[in-house]
């Protein structure tokens, strides 16, 4: 996440629970399928088989966007223990599964009728999405609908119109859907399950308070300070942050990142992931920053003094939770962000573990931190691969794509089975280097990426082990709405 897109005294104290996949997964199980058992508390005339099904759906998929809010990323305490590649996946496949299953629930509904009678079974569904008692439904399908496509078109809109529109649509689907499931829901007017949805309400209102509110005080009340900035190659440049007077140091681990902003722009939504390239060992805060964007064009041009909100630390892309006997770290342009922090980490500390560093990048000149690399070799058991994928004049090194057997020369001496590697860098060049490295024998939970861009889809096949574990909690929960609403209404 290098663009996204210690000293004793500074280690941090609260470190995230890493709660186990399948404890995160009983959860969400619990929380889905919470409203289902609440409504069968109620009493309620009995439902035709395929309407309570329809009436599940509905429950369950609700229940399912209200936990989209908390499970962003942007709360610690519920995906501290997931890294940023993880997390993203799940809340992209969640927010298919809702839209699947809140658009099977009008369907649901009339499908019975439709049987019987198709002129009247669209009769039905017209009048559930348009009467005036029903078009709040209609608007928060509308709304969703609107939110996965841009979620699905997202590189073609600016980031901070994109941000914005998500919240909007967000709050309609929320907002809409409750009054909705409330004012003409059969089995959420009365009974326990009225009141849950109350109590989830308070908790949307909540969640979008602490984002968009308490973040945004905490922006102004604790503010940094930019010291200076300095090019670190071609269009690449180096942010040197402190805290202003007032502001504690951050607490973070090398590796992590934060959401900046800066000036009169420390709003929430105007904020930007940025990889943590220092150590913490050296009480200090930079950032290494590609022009890349609308926003990171102008990054060079920041005047030292500039007033910088930081919000963070965020991430599992760390050595603390990710342990080998070797230490290799890879990194792709812009990656070497994060790559940086640990290594600057790894030498602060003086790790006697041999370390190996793989760097690519399009040409020479895209190559930053290159002396402050070949000066870690004095104190690390350290060696180092420089690849350009281009060839150029005076360039010695390697040329070309990291390919396996660059892979196996940078492993050599060492035994894969007893490595942990980080890689940070396009997601073309994650997913191909991940899968070769489980060619070369490193085992996949010594595999650890960040991934600036998903160029590269989510191919690799560590990806594709993560959403068929996704695709099967998704189907456990279908058949488990399914199951219980037959059963129960």
């Amino acid at each position: 996440m290098a663009t996204r897109t210690q000293s004793q005294e500074l280690r941090p104290t609260d470190d995230w629970p890493a709660f186990s996949a399948r404890a995160m997964a009983a959860a969400y199980l619990l929380v889905c399928l919470l409203p289902l058992a609440l409504a069968g508390v109620s009493r309620s005339a009995p439902l035709d088989p395929v309407e309570a099904i329809g009436a599940g759906l509905g429950l369950s998929g609700m229940a399912a966007m209200v936990v989209q809010v908390v499970t962003s990323g942007r709360f610690r305490h519920v995906s501290g223990g997931m890294g940023i590649d993880r997390i993203m996946a799940f809340h992209k496949i969640a927010a298919y599964w809702v839209l699947l299953v809140l658009l099977l629930h009008p369907l649901a509904y009339v499908l019975p009728t439709f049987l019987d009678d198709p002129a009247r079974g669209v009769e039905r569904l017209r009048a559930y999405l348009l009467l005036p008692d029903y078009r709040t439904g209609g608007a928060a399908l509308l709304a969703l609908v609107v939110l996965v496509v841009m979620g699905v078109a997202r590189a073609v809109f600016r980031y901070e119109a994109w941000r914005g529109s998500h919240v909007i649509l967000a709050l309609i689907v929320l907002s809409a859907g409750m009054h909705h499931a409330l004012t003409v829901g059969r089995l959420s007017s009365i009974g326990p399950l009225h009141w849950a949805w109350w109590a989830a309400a308070g908790v949307v209102v909540a969640a979008f308070a602490v984002l968009y509110g308490w973040r945004w005080f905490a922006l102004h009340r604790r503010p940094w300070r930019l010291r200076a900035v300095n090019k670190k190659a071609d269009r690449t440049w180096e942010l040197h942050v402190d805290p202003a007077p007032g502001t504690a140091p951050l607490r973070y681990k090398a590796g992590q990142f934060v959401w900046m902003t800066e000036g009169a722009r420390r709003f929430p939504l105007f904020d930007h992931p940025f990889s943590i390239a220092s150590s913490p060992q050296r009480e200090q805060l930079n950032l290494i920053i590609k022009e890349a964007g609308d926003f990171t064009r102008k990054i060079g041009d920041l005047a030292p003094g500039t007033l910088i909100g930081i919000d963070g630390p965020y991430g599992t892309f760390t050595l603390d939770r990710h342990h080998g006997d070797h230490v290799v770290l890879i990194a792709g342009g812009v990656g070497i962000a994060p790559i940086m922090g640990l290594l600057r980490d790894l030498v602060a500390r003086r790790d006697p573990r041999p370390v190996r560093v793989a760097y690519a990048a399009g040409r020479p000149e895209n190559m930053a931190c290159l002396d402050e690399i070949e000066a870690a070799k004095t104190v690390l058991d350290l060696e180092v691969m420089l690849i350009s994928e281009e060839p150029a004049e005076g360039w010695t090194n390697p040329t070309g794509l990291l390919d396996r057997g660059k892979l196996t020369e940078l492993l050599g001496g060492l035994d894969p089975e007893r490595a942990v590697v980080l890689m940070c860098g396009p997601g073309a060049m994650v997913t191909q280097v991940s899968d070769m490295l489980l060619d070369v024998g490193v085992p996949m939970n010594g595999i650890v990426y960040e991934r600036f861009d998903y160029g590269g889809g989510l191919s690799a096949r560590q990806d594709r082990q993560r959403t068929h574990a996704f695709l099967g909690l998704f189907m456990m929960l279908s058949i488990s709405v399914i199951g219980l609403s037959v059963l129960l209404f």
